[in-house]
């Protein structure tokens, strides 16, 4: 064979040998990278959230807290479960998504009762309940707004949600207003405490010699009524 031939058959060859090592090189470059970027997730139940965070960070991991759920066994603050389970292995700079533990559920249901509304909700949500029912009654006991009963009673077996009977004060009843003009005071005011009236009064005395409202007018227990006084007079 000439031997300009064999220079000639010489070059592709080269560059084929070349681009196979080439090839050769790149592959096993790519296995060493990527066996190096693959890590074993650890097992992050039970730990806190500072705990968690440096093992992961040790393995070029990272946390990401997913949410919080109530759990029986594992105290509040720690993790209950992880999104990727321990042992298996993902790529480095991966976000181990995890759900914190708010402790147990409460098993049964708390004292509401003379609570006021608003700090029944919130002693209810903080243990993962709610009011689903609210029902207004009148009561002479009860300050107003507060709570005469719930069902379910204080430590019942818990229910999805919780009716609350809540007070509107005492009932209202209508009364006609007596003529209190020429009463002793003491006895005026005794009449009007009965029916549930506040008496302001006016001028110095110990007889009433006024009113407003007027006799005959129909008042309800809350109201009040002005007494105008006066001396008694002596012969």
């Amino acid at each position: 064979m000439p031997k300009g031939l064999i220079r000639l058959l010489r070059i592709p060859l080269a560059l084929a040998a070349f681009v196979l090592l080439g090839l050769v090189f790149g592959y096993v470059t790519f296995s060493i990278l990527s066996f190096s970027r693959t890590v074993e997730v650890p097992s992050l139940v039970n730990k806190s959230l500072v705990e968690a965070n440096e093992v992961l960070s040790k393995e070029g991991l990272y946390l990401k807290i997913e949410g919080e759920d109530y759990d029986a066994e594992i105290p509040t603050g720690k993790i209950i479960r992880q999104d990727v389970p321990a042992g298996n292995k993902v790529k480095e700079r991966h976000a181990i998504k995890v759900v914190v533990s708010k402790g147990p559920r409460v098993l049964s249901v708390p004292s509401l009762v003379n609570m006021p509304l608003a700090d029944a909700e919130s002693l209810l949500l903080q243990k993962g309940l709610r009011i689903g029912g609210i029902i207004t009654v009148h009561s002479d006991a009860v300050e107003k707004g507060k709570i005469v009963a719930q069902r379910p009673e204080a430590d019942d077996r818990l229910t999805d949600s919780i009716t609350v009977l809540v007070s509107a004060g005492p009932h209202e009843v209508p009364y006609t207003l007596p003529d209190f003009v020429n009463k002793p005071l003491d006895e005026a005011k005794e009449l009007a405490s009965r029916m549930g009236l506040t008496v302001e009064t006016k001028g110095a005395g110990t007889v009433v010699s006024g009113q407003k409202p007027k006799a005959g007018t129909t008042v309800k227990g809350g109201e009040k009524v002005y007494f105008e006084l006066k001396e008694v007079s002596t012969p």
